[in-house]
């Protein structure tokens, strides 16, 4: 964009013919009515004529008291047109940041230019323009805030271009002026610190800028304010800065509570909002950090609301999958919408993000890809209690995490705590569907303190039960093993002799582990004598009715679910007992 001065030249300069008296006659009657914008104006005909070249040809034409229906085009309203009229009959015009760019296209349009007249309107207006609006940057955001209504005319008269170029050349000289760029938050602070903190106002500028104001390009409708954002990333304004403009701008006029008001938008307000986030999706960089998961998960909330186009949803998931490891699980909660969606969050949005984020990561260093499996336990921790979630969507984001994050040395305590809630929330689950969902359970990476809660859960398939136990004594034997020298023989005697030798803090380590094997060991015996006392007491059923029926041994099916039948023809359960060594 460029400031075309031509265009003023010929609008405001040339030969003068003569100056008619511009003196007030109040002894003149007001011989000619004009209606602006249904307001009634009577004005006297020759001051008018002497002034704009189109009034005087219109009324030289048309001999009539009222010249309203020949104006039916003037770009003004009221007030601008009273500002002119004034002129007209002499008296003193006070131009502002609010009218200038008004007068200046109604001047256009009248013609009162240097030809018709000496020192006439416009140049007076463009003047002003260039010599107190243009060199300040508050001025020249008023006066575009104010040419919304007369847009295309003042982009005809490049009034628009000139705003626009003074504006981009002084933020290439000062970013600054956009707004800090925002602080990208990671960490559990309190989120209305966070928030608070996340975009704080140029206090250099505060300080040394003489006409320093609040105004700042969020006053503009989209319309002004994309372009301008667009020049500036193409001149390469830092990326930062554009960013924090664009948060200020959908804080002002997207985002509920931005105003303090809770009602819900007008149609009108949706469809301007709608737009607004779709153009701000399209500016946004797509550098990964430059804007906070926060914020990109608060713009895709406000998408999903508004019904923006999938481009812009699009898009939004992609930029939070690029940078999913920097996002917390509130940046996830996304409400689903509409009558017909049955569960409380938009489930398959996240697993769009998790896709991006899994086939765009290159790194070699896997610690994002923990971060991420952690995030998703977190994320089904939060959304297990909802009644309504279904058993393969909760399925399908555990094995998600559990692919990408396979090889790494993360635990099973999330994953554990999310199934555990499910499994609580949703108790309807057949046999079947329990064990299905603990498939995605590795019970080997489970704590010490988690396999101590699910040894005792009840809600949990008696098999995977088993596992557990199974899974915490091999780790015990291990630990032990490793702890104590010599060959095998050697480390269980020295579990079953009390070692006189043995100080300090190995032997009582030793001690503890030798317990907590004995305390599984005993556990795992119980779950033996209950299984049995199942299998007799089945059994005997079995027996009394056996003519009675041709149907499959309870017994073999009770097996068969406890994942301990090899044939047919077996009728124990196979649990091998661990041999546990008395003190």
């Amino acid at each position: 964009m460029t400031w075309k001065q031509q265009k003023y030249d010929k609008m405001a300069t040339s030969k003068s013919k003569g100056s008619p008296s511009r003196k007030l006659m109040h002894g003149l009657s007001s011989d000619v009515q004009l209606h602006i914008r249904g307001v009634p104006f009577s004005l006297n005909r020759e001051l008018l004529a002497a002034r704009s070249e189109k009034l005087a040809a219109l009324l030289k034409e048309n001999p009539e008291d009222d010249l309203s229906h020949l104006l039916g085009d003037i770009p003004t309203d009221s007030e601008t047109f009273e500002l002119v009229a004034r002129f007209c009959h002499g008296f003193d015009v006070s131009l502002s940041p609010e009218n200038v760019i008004k007068v200046l296209c109604l001047a256009h349009y009248l013609g009162m230019t240097e030809i018709k007249s000496s020192n006439n309107l416009a140049k007076k207006a463009c003047f002003y323009f260039q010599n107190n609006i243009l060199p300040s940057w508050n001025k020249c955001i008023k006066a575009l805030k104010s040419a919304e209504t007369i847009l295309q005319q003042a982009a005809d008269l490049s009034l628009v271009d000139a705003c626009a170029e003074s504006i981009i050349t002084k933020v290439l000289q000062d970013p600054g002026l956009l707004g800090e760029p925002m602080r990208n938050v990671t960490t559990t602070d309190d989120d209305s610190e966070n928030e608070e903190n996340a975009y704080k106002p140029n206090v250099r500028r505060r300080l040394f800028v003489l006409d320093w104001k609040s105004e700042d390009l969020t006053l503009l409708s989209i319309a002004l304010y994309e372009p301008i954002i667009r020049a500036m990333v193409l001149r390469e304004v830092p990326l930062e800065y554009v960013a924090s403009s664009l948060f200020h701008y959908l804080n002002k006029w997207v985002f509920p509570g931005a105003k303090g008001e809770d009602d819900d938008p007008s149609p009108y307000e949706r469809n301007s909002q709608r737009e607004i986030i779709e153009a701000v999706e399209r500016l946004m960089p797509q550098e990964r950090g430059l804007i906070p998961c926060s914020l990109l998960s608060q713009m895709l909330r406000s998408a999903i609301i508004l019904d923006a186009d999938t481009e812009c949803k699009s898009g939004l998931e992609i930029r939070i999958g690029k940078q999913l490891d920097q996002a917390t699980v509130k940046d996830l909660l996304i409400p689903a919408q509409g009558y017909a969606k049955e569960e409380q969050y938009d489930t398959e949005s996240v697993k769009r993000i998790l896709k991006n984020f899994y086939s765009n990561y290159t790194s070699k260093d896997t610690s994002g890809l923990v971060v991420v499996a952690e995030l998703v336990d977190d994320f089904l921790a939060e959304v297990a209690s909802d009644i309504d979630l279904k058993l393969n969507t909760f399925l399908s984001l555990a094995e998600l995490s559990q692919a990408a994050s396979g090889g790494t040395n993360r635990n099973s305590d999330g994953m554990y705590r999310a199934i555990d809630i499910y499994l609580d929330k949703h108790r309807y689950l057949t046999d079947r569907e329990r064990e299905e969902i603990c498939r995605v359970l590795d019970c080997s990476k489970m704590s010490p303190e988690a396999c101590e809660h699910a040894a005792q859960n009840e809600k949990l398939p008696v098999r995977v039960m088993v596992q557990i136990l199974f899974s915490v004594q091999l780790k015990l034997k291990d630990t032990v093993a490793k702890r104590t020298p010599g060959g095998p023989n050697n480390r269980l005697l020295k579990l079953e002799a009390d070692d006189e030798d043995a100080r300090g803090t190995s032997s009582s380590e030793e001690e503890m582990m030798k317990a907590e094997m004995e305390k599984m060991g005993s556990k795992v015996i119980e779950l033996e004598k209950e299984c049995d006392m199942m299998r007799r007491e089945i059994q005997r059923s079995n027996y009394q009715h056996r003519n009675q029926n041709g149907k499959t041994s309870m017994w073999k099916e009770m097996k068969r679910k406890l994942g301990c039948m090899t044939s047919m023809h077996e009728t124990n359960c196979h649990v091998k007992k661990k041999k546990v060594h008395p003190r």
